[in-house]
């Protein structure tokens, strides 16, 4: 390696800037440290170094700030941002001011050996474009386990390109908050975000929802329909549950990405497709694959960058931030101020979430509504835990009929409108204990089949399937 290659390094931790230059200078290269942001642009100004590695907040100025003049100043000087505040808007905003890579604190030393080699052996690129607003009002994505880190810097990564992306994860993993951040910091975020949901469609409508109509198309096409596709035109077309999409349309949006434009259902003239696709799916689609449910082909134009979201078993560490989360928009939703007992914390963490973050913000929505302790402690999360663990098979509590379970979460409905609970908390509340053992019961009683519980219930079919997707209950298919 040669030894004219010199590294600048702005931290305002001795222990780090210490560490840093000691590895660094034995794999080779010239280190110059300092403590100050000012420091580091005036070298910067100066000339030197071939890579500066930064941290974010030090004592004159904020290293994401100083980027952007880095970057003017030198194009080609290739910057690695280190953060403790490890969140997922300083990944995104390292990466759109600039940043050729983002290390959260801690890290590990030979991880960051490996991003200096690949920056300093790489040639230059072009650069992000300014950002142009910031929201950080809400974090889109919360969590600071390795596995959330790395989708954070794959997301910043994306938000400066245009490729087509495959969310994979469990119901309740955030998916389309993937989706929405990807729109949200990328280039298109002028453009409209419009989503569809493929299991919630009517599989003969599908194409019209997707591609419109001319009027007369098909019976009851009375005027032009316009689909999601033209809707979403210069911006953002979210594909969620992309498994459940029929064999035929299928074949259509194959044809679109492929040529770049779609016909719509009766018309003939093409029509440019100016959109960014994110698709996600709960399913594994190579096994749909293999069972001739998907094709291979559109698979892999799809699957251009594949993000998979671990479920939240996989990532206990960040319960507790989640948590507090939910709270806090529990109680911006007008809900009272709750906080969690470090015990009810660690019951948290022991719980097998399938239901996932969605799961979790509705248990916390649930503690901030019924109890009235403003310290929720590990008795209360248990007995609602309880509740949730216990057998799935649309059986109301042992020895309680279903008529009993309605009158009993009336009776706490009631007490909790009484103690301020606003209607539409009361309505949602009603939704999640009311209807959720009623489809349960519903899907026993008829063995799973979609199309006898419908009826049972007198729903639509597609409706059945709405809600139970919506409220996390197993779709049987089998049956149905």
């Amino acid at each position: 390696m040669s030894d004219t290659r010199s590294i600048l390094i702005a931290d305002d931790d001795r222990a780090i800037r210490t560490v840093l230059s000691q590895a660094l200078s034995r794999a080779g290269y010239n280190v110059r440290a300092t403590s100050s942001a000012s420091t580091l642009w005036r070298w910067v100004e100066d000339g030197e170094g071939d890579l500066v590695i930064t941290d974010v907040v030090m004592p004159d100025e904020n290293g994401l700030d100083l980027l952007p003049r880095m970057k003017r100043v030198r194009p080609d000087l290739r910057v690695v941002v280190m953060s403790a505040q490890s969140t997922f808007t300083t990944a995104v905003k390292a990466a759109q001011r600039g940043a050729f890579e983002y290390l959260p604190k801690p890290f590990d030393l030979k991880e960051l050996l490996a991003v200096v080699e690949r920056a300093l052996a790489r040639p230059a690129t072009a650069l992000a474009e300014e950002e142009a607003a910031e929201s950080t009002e809400r974090l889109p994505l919360i969590g600071r386990s390795p596995a959330m880190q790395e989708i954070y810097r794959t997301v910043a990564r994306l938000t400066t390109a245009d490729l087509t992306v495959m969310v994979t994860g469990e119901s309740g993993t955030g998916k389309e908050l993937i989706a929405r951040a990807l729109h949200d910091y990328g280039k298109r975020r002028q453009g409209p975000f419009v989503a569809i949901n493929m299991a919630a469609i009517p599989r003969e409508l599908i194409e019209s929802e997707l591609f419109g109509h001319e009027r007369g198309a098909f019976t009851g096409a009375l005027t032009r329909g316009i689909g999601r596709f033209e809707q979403a035109a210069g911006g953002t077309l979210f594909l969620d549950e992309i498994g459940d999409m029929p064999a035929e349309a299928q074949t259509r949006l194959l044809r679109v990405l492929q040529e770049g434009e779609f016909t719509t259902v009766g018309g003939r003239t093409p029509i440019k497709a100016n959109v960014r696709i994110v698709a996600a799916t709960h399913r594994d689609l190579r096994a749909s694959i293999r069972a001739g449910l998907f094709r291979e082909d559109l698979f892999y134009r799809l699957n251009v960058v594949p993000i998979r979201l671990p479920p939240l078993r996989e990532r206990t560490e960040d319960i507790p931030l989640l948590a507090r989360h939910f709270l806090e928009r529990a109680r911006a939703a007008g809900l009272p101020a709750k906080t969690l007992s470090p015990e009810a914390l660690e019951r948290l963490k022991r719980h097998s979430w399938p239901g996932n973050a969605r799961e979790l913000e509705n248990l916390m929505r649930r503690l901030a509504a019924l109890y009235p302790q403003e310290v929720i402690g590990e008795e209360a999360v248990a007995a609602e835990l309880a509740e949730a663990e216990a057998p799935s098979d649309g059986a109301p509590r042992s020895t309680e009929t279903l008529e009993q379970a309605v009158e009993r979460h009336l009776k706490l409905f009631m007490a909790a409108h009484k103690d301020g609970m606003p209607i539409r908390d009361l309505h949602e509340r009603v939704i999640s204990e009311v209807e959720r053992p009623l489809l349960r019961l519903a899907l026993s009683a008829t063995r799973g089949n979609q199309i006898k519980a419908a009826a049972l219930l007198g729903l639509n079919r597609n409706t059945l399937r709405k809600k139970l997707r919506d409220l996390d209950l197993p779709v049987v298919r089998g049956l149905s």
